[in-house]
């Protein structure tokens, strides 16, 4: 308990940082020493402005390429949400899932061309969406990407006998994230 009283675990201010990440921006943490307090500043960039209906102006899809249909499934629900309107603001068509369920029918109901899921979620695993994305549902075309705090040479393995295309380790910064929409589009 002693401990604790010191310092908490740290997982806010990584999922702050996560997050802020996602939307290509950063946080600093400042202090001047034990008992000084704590300062953070966290640096976004502007958002993409919205016309009338809700969409990116066209210059801006244009730019960034042609729309697509993408499913985001992470059961971190914010982390979803965060990637999820991030992408919305690059212009594509986006839906989110929370567990394998729901990314199996939303994958039947909403046809994605592109899938980031997550590997580590409770009751089916990304590894088993994924195959049966590619196999129950006819939708071999589609790209899976994993998107997952799993980096070592063995899950790069399983995501590959599981069907996916890519292997990205979390957290994905939007210029990558960027980079792998441009490879395949």
């Amino acid at each position: 308990m002693r401990a604790r009283a010191r310092g908490g675990l740290g997982i806010g201010l990584t999922l702050v940082r996560r997050l802020v990440e996602l939307y290509g921006g950063t946080v600093e943490a400042l202090s001047e020493g034990p008992g000084r307090g704590s300062g953070f500043v966290v640096r976004l960039p502007l958002r993409v402005p919205q016309v009338a209906d809700g969409a990116p102006p066209a210059t801006v899809i244009a730019a960034d390429g042609p729309r697509r249909r993408i499913l985001v499934v992470d059961d971190n629900v914010d982390a979803a949400e965060a990637l999820g309107d991030l992408l919305r603001d690059y212009g594509h068509e986006v839906v989110t899932a929370h567990d394998g369920a729901q990314a199996l029918e939303n994958a039947r109901l909403h046809r994605p061309e592109i899938v980031l899921l997550d590997i580590s979620m409770p009751e089916m695993d990304g590894y088993e969406v994924a195959k049966r994305i590619r196999s129950d549902l006819g939708l071999g075309d589609a790209v899976l990407i994993a998107l997952t705090g799993y980096g070592e040479d063995q899950h790069c393995r399983l995501t590959r006998e599981a069907g996916f295309d890519q292997h990205v380790t979390k957290p994905v910064d939007a210029s990558r994230l960027e980079e792998l929409l441009r490879l395949h589009l």
